[in-house]
C-alpha cells in the first residue's frame, strides 16, 4: 500500500539535526544485551512517540531523552536547550533521573523519578512511556530467548537487574505514567508489565499489574 503524502514535509530540518546530534553524542555507546548501537534505541523510542500521536518537539526529545543522563549532565541539557529549544529541554529533563556521574544509589534515585513522573505533563509522559516500552520489550525478548531461570540467574549478578528490582520499577512506571493520562500506549506498556510480572515476578506483582491496568483511563 502506498503511504499517504502531505504537501509539506511532516518533519523539519531540525528533526534531522536532532537525529545527527543524537548519533554523534551516543556514537560510542551500545545497548545492553545484544550490543546494538545505542542510536537504535533512540530511533525506536522516537518512532513510538510519532506513532502514538507525538509531535516534532516530542520526537526530537525522544531522540535526545538520554542525552543529559548519559552524555554530560546539566551542561548537555543546556546544549540541548540552545540547539532545540525550551520545550525539548523540559521533556529531556523530565526523562532524566540524575545529572550526576557517578549516579546516586539506584533505589532512592528511581523512587524520586517515579514520584516526579506522576505529575509530569502528557508531552513528557509519552516520551517516557515509549522509552520504558522499548526497554521492557527487550527484557521480555531476552527472557524468551534465554529462559526464565537462566535470565534470572544472569540478572541476579548484575548491579540493578535482579527480577524483583525490574518488576518493582516497571510497576512503579505503570502507576506513575497511568496517573491522569490515557494515551493508548500506556495500555500496551501495561500489557508488557503484566507479562513481565507473570514471567519473573510474584503472584502479588501480577495482581498489582492487573489492578493498575484496570484503573487506566
Amino acid at each position: 500500500m502506498m503511504p499517504k503524502k502531505s504537501k509539506a514535509p511532516m518533519l523539519s530540518p531540525k528533526f534531522a539535526l536532532a537525529l545527527q546530534f543524537a548519533n554523534e553524542i551516543h556514537s560510542t555507546q551500545a545497548r545492553k544485551g545484544l550490543g546494538a548501537p545505542y542510536i537504535s534505541h533512540l530511533m525506536a523510542v522516537c518512532a513510538l512517540v510519532l506513532e502514538y500521536g507525538g509531535d516534532e518537539t516530542q520526537a526530537i526529545a525522544a531522540l535526545l531523552h538520554d542525552s543529559a543522563e548519559d552524555c554530560g549532565g546539566q551542561p548537555m541539557l543546556e546544549t540541548v536547550r540552545v540547539l532545540f529549544g525550551d520545550e525539548v529541554a523540559a521533556i529531556v529533563e523530565s526523562c532524566t533521573d540524575t545529572f550526576s556521574d557517578p549516579k546516586p544509589a539506584w533505589r532512592p534515585r528511581k523512587e524520586a523519578y517515579l514520584k516526579a513522573m506522576t505529575s509530569k505533563p502528557e508531552s513528557a509522559k509519552l516520551v517516557a512511556c515509549a522509552d520504558k516500552l522499548h526497554n521492557i520489550g527487550h527484557t521480555l525478548r531476552d527472557i524468551h530467548r534465554e529462559g526464565v531461570e537462566a535470565w534470572k540467574a544472569r540478572m541476579s549478578n548484575s548491579e540493578n537487574g535482579a527480577a524483583e528490582k525490574q518488576t518493582w520499577y516497571y510497576l512503579g512506571c505503570l502507576e506513575a505514567l497511568g496517573t491522569g493520562w490515557g494515551n493508548p500506549i500506556v495500555r500496551i506498556f501495561g500489557s508488557a508489565v503484566s507479562e513481565l510480572c507473570r514471567a519473573v515476578g510474584t503472584k502479588a506483582d501480577a495482581a498489582r499489574a492487573d489492578q493498575l491496568i484496570a484503573g487506566l483511563s
